[in-house]
């Protein structure tokens, strides 16, 4: 198994534990939940049960009476006819076993909890009337619908309410997870390939297991995504209605933020997307964010309710700049579009997601990973000739780092306009914020600098590479 391994010491821990444990584990789609579970835990499991989607109370416990017969062939027992009926059966399979934890894994969970089927009642009697007051039982629920997982079960306030030991969210690869994942398919590809890549699919291991031997990152792309029965060709269409109730205001705001690389304020996503201020919108937003789609983040010297939100999921901007409304079954689309303004645009945009998703690692690269840090964004306040920092690291040492990312295929030239625009911004960044602090300039790119009379103004150069680490 590759990766994931802060995930397998948690678990470990819990099945060392001297009391009996509840493990949410929730996270985008196809990001891997249930093959960490299983990779983990499977040889402790006494029972497993995968929800149905869009199944009856009648066909759920159908599957939870075959789940029971090919698991546990030898305990007699009657079907049955209600969940709380099923979960006093699965007491008798904790009973008979001899392993030292018992790992019960429930799969897909929302999926269980069909209107009127007293699922979520029954759930709450079976661990707070007996597992919970045994040292030896694990109840480990996944499931892919965020917004289920994330209220009515880790957020629930009735008889749930802090019953969860640890909760899991399980975020995508690293880079270099992805190139770990790679090796060990037996795909060899150079960094800057592993990047391309990385900038369309981000680090969900399902799209990475797709990637063939012998092809570039090019002709992946073109495979996955345009070719007429490509893996992810409709993944899209599937993403956010898997993830979320009534998903039609999680796209209007996904759909908004993809036109502006920037971010957008609470106020201009409600402005473009017409959705009404509210709870309701405030529920979106945060399973949005929890599900890793959007990112948050308070500007430089900003309070936090002055925040903004920023489209970080890879694979939903490069379907909503490429993908959307194409119908073309052109073997060579992508390819075509390698020199096309919108790929430049979208890769320099694509190029600074990266950075922000490891930006731990960005300063290592810089030396300051024992610093207390804090990282930020900032925008001018003029309207003309304004400025704009994706990456602000506000450092203890009385240092300020802005950090500047360009994606380029050959070393990146600071000419003599760029060298302008780099010292405005540094001076109206000076000026508006009237820091007292040193600002160092960095530039991360992803095969360095060319040296010239105007790289010597940048205090780090950063490339690619130190991603990878």
């Amino acid at each position: 198994m590759v990766g994931r391994e802060y995930e397998k010491r948690l678990f470990l821990a819990k099945l060392n534990s001297q009391k009996s444990e509840f493990i949410a584990v929730y996270g985008r789609r196809r990001v891997g939940k249930t093959y960490l579970i299983r990779s983990v835990l499977q040889h402790h499991f006494v029972f497993q049960l995968t929800g149905l989607a869009k199944a009856s109370l009648k066909e759920q416990l159908v599957n939870f009476e075959l789940a029971k017969k090919e698991q546990h062939p030898i305990v007699s027992l009657e079907p049955p006819t209600s969940w709380l009926e099923a979960f006093t059966q699965l007491k008798q399979f904790v009973l008979t076993s001899n392993q030292p934890k018992k790992v019960i894994f429930i799969d897909e969970l929302p999926w269980l909890d069909t209107p009127r089927s007293g699922f979520l009642t029954a759930l709450e009697h079976f661990w707070n009337s007996w597992a919970s007051a045994r040292k030896d039982v694990v109840l480990v629920v996944c499931g892919s619908a965020a917004s289920w997982m994330i209220h009515q079960l880790i957020n629930n306030k009735g008889g749930l309410h802090n019953r969860i030991t640890l909760k899991i969210k399980l975020n995508p690869f690293t880079l270099k997870e992805c190139k770990e994942m790679m090796l060990a398919n037996k795909i060899r590809l150079d960094n800057y390939q592993l990047l391309q890549l990385y900038m369309c699919l981000g680090g969900i291991p399902f799209y990475w297991e797709a990637i063939e031997k012998g092809q570039s990152a090019t002709q992946t792309i073109q495979q996955l995504c345009f070719d007429q029965n490509g893996l992810l060709r409709n993944e899209y269409a599937n993403l956010f209605k898997s993830l979320f109730d009534k998903s039609e205001k999680h796209e209007k705001i996904v759909d908004a933020l993809a036109q502006k690389a920037q971010g957008l304020s609470r106020d201009e996503i409600q402005q473009a997307t017409g959705i009404s201020n509210g709870g309701g919108f405030t529920r979106v937003l945060d399973e949005l964010e929890e599900s890793g789609f959007i990112r948050k983040y308070a500007p430089f010297q900003r309070k936090s309710r002055e925040s903004h939100y920023q489209l970080s999921d890879f694979f939903t901007l490069f379907h909503l700049r490429f993908m959307s409304g194409n119908t073309a079954d052109n073997e060579n689309y992508w390819l075509t579009k390698i020199d096309h303004p919108a790929y430049r645009t979208w890769s320099g945009y694509a190029f600074e997601q990266v950075c922000l998703a490891h930006t731990d690692l960005l300063k290592k690269a810089l030396g300051i990973s024992g610093v207390d840090t804090t990282v930020s964004a900032w925008r001018s306040k003029q309207r003309e000739n304004g400025a704009q920092i994706d990456l602000v690291i506000d450092r203890r040492d009385h240092v300020i780092t802005i950090c500047e990312m360009k994606f380029s295929i050959n070393p990146f030239t600071i000419d003599k306009a760029y060298d302008a625009n780099l010292r405005n911004k540094i001076g109206l960044f000076k000026s508006e914020t009237g820091t007292s602090k040193a600002v160092f300039l960095t530039m991360i790119t992803t095969y360095g600098l060319v040296e010239n009379e105007y790289a010597g103004n940048v205090t780090n150069s950063i490339d690619m590479q130190s991603l990878f680490v």
